[in-house]
């Protein structure tokens, strides 16, 4: 999955409310089990498929089964993520469809599409990063308009973010999120990811791309002072993070097809001075020059 196992999303750290760690624990083992079915193993398409979809029946009798209710059949190996999570809706209301949303995204992998243009790589993301930032919205009770658009930009960022970040690890493996358009603008063939190499082209390919990554973080960047409390200081850390590896994918020159730039314990001092002195008119893909 893009998001590799939403390792750029808060995962109730010590900067979570306390009252919101079961919540935010119950998502993020619902969505990395998911994730594991869709892509790790030595399962076929099909089977995988099949899988998921036994998941999804589990979804639904999680979201349906009334207080006391008997398990589902369905949900019977997956029981310790399916009780927490069908505590967590029952107690917090969260919406089955940001839940359904994942799982389409999840079944998407598993088929290895192509995308044709951003707008349907952007498609992808909403399906894929956005409900994590609008179930963590909303078990912070916060639900407006503009704090859900900026989410949603928050996260489709991030999202591509970690595509961009993991190009030596997603081409060789036959995945492309190359929007094909955008690899053709810069006479980069993505037919067969598996064929490509370190280019120029590729490089420039990617430093669009990283830009695009950047302007959508610019447009969500003023959400995290609204959020209150542990919540908002936990996601400026996190927007941070991203902006951190677009720092990092800039200064190698774009070249993430050769390896993977990663946050170290060297960079949380600068994370944290970053989050101390947040700015969201600093976040503009200028800087990324």
């Amino acid at each position: 999955m893009g998001v590799g196992h939403y390792e750029n999303f808060p995962v109730a750290s010590l900067l979570c409310p306390p009252n919101l760690r079961e919540p935010v624990r119950a998502i993020y083992a619902f969505a990395r089990t998911a994730d594991d079915i869709a892509d790790e193993g030595d399962a076929e398409p099909p089977a995988r498929l099949a899988e998921l979809g036994r998941f999804r029946a589990a979804l639904h009798a999680a979201a349906d089964r009334r207080p006391g209710g008997k398990q589902a059949p369905d949900a019977l190996p997956w029981s310790a993520v399916f009780s927490a999570l069908e505590r967590a809706i029952r107690e917090h209301e969260l919406p089955e469809q940001l839940l359904l949303d994942l799982l389409d995204a999840f079944e998407q992998d598993v088929r290895n599409p192509s995308y044709a243009d951003r707008d349907a790589l952007l498609d992808y993301c909403r399906r894929s990063a956005n409900p994590i930032g609008r179930l963590l919205l909303h078990l912070y009770g916060i639900g407006d308009a503009a704090s859900l658009r900026q989410a949603d930009a928050l996260c489709s960022s991030l999202q591509l973010i970690n595509f961009w970040q993991d190009l030596s690890i997603d081409l060789p493996r036959g995945r492309n999120y190359l929007p094909l358009a955008d690899a053709a603008r810069h006479r980069v063939d993505a037919s067969d990811p598996r064929t490509l190499a370190d280019s120029p082209e590729l490089r420039a390919l990617v430093r669009d791309l990283v830009r695009w990554a950047a302007s959508l973080m610019a447009e969500g960047a003023a959400l995290p002072p609204r959020v209150p409390g542990r919540a908002g200081w936990e996601l400026r850390l996190v927007v941070n993070g991203g902006w951190r590896i677009l720092e990092k994918i800039t200064r190698m020159d774009f070249a993430t097809i050769g390896r993977r730039p990663r946050l170290h314990s060297a960079d949380l001092p600068l994370l944290a001075w970053r989050s101390w002195r947040y700015r969201p008119a600093g976040f503009v893909a200028e800087r990324l020059s």
